[in-house]
Protein backbone atom coordinates (compact mmCIF):
# COMPACT_ATOMS: atom_id res chain seq x y z
CA UNK A 1 0.00 0.00 0.00
CA UNK A 2 1.23 3.50 -0.81
CA UNK A 3 0.15 6.52 1.21
CA UNK A 4 0.96 10.21 1.42
CA UNK A 5 0.69 11.66 4.93
CA UNK A 6 1.41 15.06 6.48
CA UNK A 7 3.84 14.71 9.39
CA UNK A 8 3.82 17.50 11.99
CA UNK A 9 6.86 18.28 14.18
CA UNK A 10 6.37 19.53 17.73
CA UNK A 11 8.70 20.75 20.48
CA UNK A 12 7.40 18.37 23.15
CA UNK A 13 3.61 18.64 22.89
CA UNK A 14 2.80 16.21 20.05
CA UNK A 15 0.59 14.07 22.30
CA UNK A 16 -1.48 17.11 23.29
CA UNK A 17 -1.83 18.12 19.63
CA UNK A 18 -2.93 14.63 18.54
CA UNK A 19 -5.53 14.59 21.33
CA UNK A 20 -6.77 18.02 20.27
CA UNK A 21 -7.10 16.94 16.63
CA UNK A 22 -8.86 13.70 17.69
CA UNK A 23 -11.34 15.72 19.75
CA UNK A 24 -11.97 17.98 16.76
CA UNK A 25 -12.32 15.45 13.92
CA UNK A 26 -12.61 12.05 15.64
CA UNK A 27 -10.55 8.96 15.10
CA UNK A 28 -7.98 6.86 16.93
CA UNK A 29 -4.57 8.00 18.19
CA UNK A 30 -1.59 5.65 18.04
CA UNK A 31 1.69 6.57 19.80
CA UNK A 32 5.24 5.16 19.94
CA UNK A 33 7.40 6.86 22.55
CA UNK A 34 11.15 7.51 22.50
CA UNK A 35 11.40 4.96 25.34
CA UNK A 36 10.16 2.31 22.87
CA UNK A 37 13.28 2.69 20.69
CA UNK A 38 15.69 -0.27 21.01
CA UNK A 39 18.65 1.91 22.11
CA UNK A 40 16.57 4.20 24.34
CA UNK A 41 18.39 3.29 27.53
CA UNK A 42 21.72 4.45 26.08
CA UNK A 43 20.73 7.26 23.73
CA UNK A 44 17.54 8.96 24.93
CA UNK A 45 17.77 11.55 27.72
CA UNK A 46 15.41 10.83 30.64
CA UNK A 47 13.29 13.92 29.92
CA UNK A 48 12.61 12.66 26.35
CA UNK A 49 11.67 9.04 27.10
CA UNK A 50 7.95 9.88 27.42
CA UNK A 51 7.88 12.11 24.33
CA UNK A 52 6.33 10.99 21.03
CA UNK A 53 8.80 9.34 18.65
CA UNK A 54 5.97 8.67 16.20
CA UNK A 55 2.27 9.21 16.59
CA UNK A 56 -0.67 9.25 14.25
CA UNK A 57 -4.32 10.12 14.20
CA UNK A 58 -6.32 7.75 12.01
CA UNK A 59 -9.57 9.51 11.11
CA UNK A 60 -12.35 9.23 8.56
CA UNK A 61 -10.66 12.14 6.72
CA UNK A 62 -7.28 10.39 6.51
CA UNK A 63 -4.20 10.18 8.67
CA UNK A 64 -2.03 12.86 10.27
CA UNK A 65 1.31 11.88 11.79
CA UNK A 66 3.10 13.79 14.54
CA UNK A 67 6.34 13.62 16.49
CA UNK A 68 8.27 15.49 19.16
CA UNK A 69 11.36 16.59 17.27
CA UNK A 70 14.67 16.87 19.09
CA UNK A 71 15.78 20.41 19.97
CA UNK A 72 16.61 22.45 16.89
CA UNK A 73 14.76 20.08 14.51
CA UNK A 74 11.10 20.99 15.08
CA UNK A 75 11.12 24.16 12.99
CA UNK A 76 8.99 27.24 13.47
CA UNK A 77 5.20 27.31 13.27
CA UNK A 78 4.36 26.93 9.59
CA UNK A 79 7.71 25.21 8.91
CA UNK A 80 7.19 22.32 11.32
CA UNK A 81 5.95 19.61 9.02
CA UNK A 82 7.05 17.13 6.37
CA UNK A 83 5.20 15.15 3.75
CA UNK A 84 5.56 11.43 4.36
CA UNK A 85 5.27 8.77 1.67
CA UNK A 86 4.99 5.11 2.70
CA UNK A 87 5.53 2.41 0.10
CA UNK A 88 5.89 -1.36 -0.05
CA UNK A 89 8.29 -1.22 -3.02
CA UNK A 90 11.84 -0.57 -1.77
CA UNK A 91 13.28 0.15 -5.23
CA UNK A 92 10.55 2.65 -6.07
CA UNK A 93 10.97 4.30 -2.65
CA UNK A 94 14.74 4.66 -3.20
CA UNK A 95 14.11 6.30 -6.58
CA UNK A 96 11.57 8.74 -5.13
CA UNK A 97 13.94 9.62 -2.28
CA UNK A 98 16.86 10.23 -4.67
CA UNK A 99 14.78 12.48 -6.91
CA UNK A 100 13.32 14.49 -4.02
CA UNK A 101 16.77 14.91 -2.42
CA UNK A 102 18.41 15.94 -5.71
CA UNK A 103 19.40 19.59 -5.43
CA UNK A 104 18.25 19.65 -1.81
CA UNK A 105 19.66 18.41 1.49
CA UNK A 106 19.58 14.91 2.98
CA UNK A 107 18.60 15.12 6.65
CA UNK A 108 18.68 11.35 7.24
CA UNK A 109 20.03 8.90 4.62
CA UNK A 110 17.67 6.39 3.06
CA UNK A 111 18.65 3.27 5.01
CA UNK A 112 17.40 0.53 7.31
CA UNK A 113 16.20 1.60 10.76
CA UNK A 114 14.75 -0.22 13.76
CA UNK A 115 11.26 0.91 12.71
CA UNK A 116 11.41 0.47 8.92
CA UNK A 117 13.01 -1.62 6.19
CA UNK A 118 14.20 1.71 4.80
CA UNK A 119 13.60 5.31 5.84
CA UNK A 120 15.04 8.64 4.83
CA UNK A 121 14.40 12.36 5.28
CA UNK A 122 15.34 15.11 2.84
CA UNK A 123 14.59 18.74 2.18
CA UNK A 124 13.92 19.26 -1.51
CA UNK A 125 15.38 22.08 -3.61
CA UNK A 126 12.24 24.13 -2.92
CA UNK A 127 12.68 23.90 0.86
CA UNK A 128 9.99 21.30 1.65
CA UNK A 129 10.74 18.33 3.90
CA UNK A 130 9.98 14.78 2.77
CA UNK A 131 10.05 11.46 4.67
CA UNK A 132 10.16 8.26 2.60
CA UNK A 133 9.35 5.00 4.39
CA UNK A 134 9.30 1.30 3.47
CA UNK A 135 7.44 -0.47 6.27
CA UNK A 136 8.63 -3.75 7.81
Amino acid sequence: MTTLTPNLFFSGNAEDALGHYRDAIGGEVEIMRFSDAPAAAETVPAEWKGKVLYGSLHSAFGDVAAMDAPPGRSGEAGDNFAISISLDDEERAAGIFAKLASGGKIMMPFEQTFFAKKFGMATDKFGFKWMINVAR
